[in-house]
């Protein structure tokens, strides 16, 4: 189905039943002679479901040999990036606007997804949900160490992995988790050295997918 817009109802700050919740914190620094600094607050994010995101890079050869690799890349709707990127107040320097946004398949660590193949596990379902295609999640290959991407606001850790696949996906557009949050989804191929060159030249914005798909090239490159 096609999206051409959001219409927002209403917009207020809410904090601690939703799907993401402020954690207000005060804390003193405790220094190595015992004295202490003053009390100060810290505000972050956290999210009940799970804290942690499993990222990725869903790859395929191409056809005809050659050596080429193709990345699938999803573009969903993103609302933070439609409602929340004001152009006036606070000001922000390319006052683009967001729809769709092009990224690779990452979803939320849940609690029963413990330790690695738990993290397999989860990447298997994702892959499924919004790829289309089913894997085993033996087949998921973490693509070196784990990373947090804003710690600053949010105590998540990306887990980097990929998978390779064959052929095209089994569902033409995956409905997701059915939630009108990723309605209208779409999926696309690009060639890995084009998506990281994307990228570089502000096509392809996602920070995830850049590092993901990174990773993923110097694995096959060895």
């Amino acid at each position: 189905m096609h999206i051409r817009g959001i219409e927002v109802l209403s917009d207020e700050v809410v904090s601690p039943k939703g799907f993401l919740m402020l954690r207000r914190v005060t804390l003193q620094n405790v220094r190595d002679d015992g004295s202490r600094s003053a009390p100060y607050v810290c505000d972050f994010v956290v999210r009940p479901k799970g804290i942690d995101a499993v990222v990725v890079a869903i790859y395929r050869r191409v056809a005809g040999g050659g050596g080429g690799i193709e990345v699938l890349l999803r573009a969903g709707l993103r609302l933070p990036l439609a409602v929340g990127r004001p152009g006036e107040n606070p000001p922000i320097p390319d006052g683009r606007e967001y729809l769709f946004f092009r990224e690779v398949v990452a979803g939320i660590i849940e609690r029963e997804d413990v330790g690695e193949d738990g993290v397999r596990r989860r990447a298997a379902l994702e892959i499924e949900e919004e790829a289309g295609y089913k894997v085993d999640a033996a087949e998921v290959k973490f693509l070196g160490a784990a990373t947090f991407p804003t710690a600053g606001t949010i105590p998540e850790k990306f887990w980097l992995a990929a998978v390779e696949v064959e052929g095209d996906p089994h569902l033409e557009h995956p409905e997701g988790d059915g939630s009108p949050m990723e309605e209208g989804a779409r999926l696309s191929w690009m060639g890995l050295d084009e998506a990281i060159a994307a990228s570089v030249r502000g096509e392809l914005e996602d920070t995830k997918t850049e590092l993901v798909l990174r990773r993923l090239r110097d694995t096959l490159r060895g």
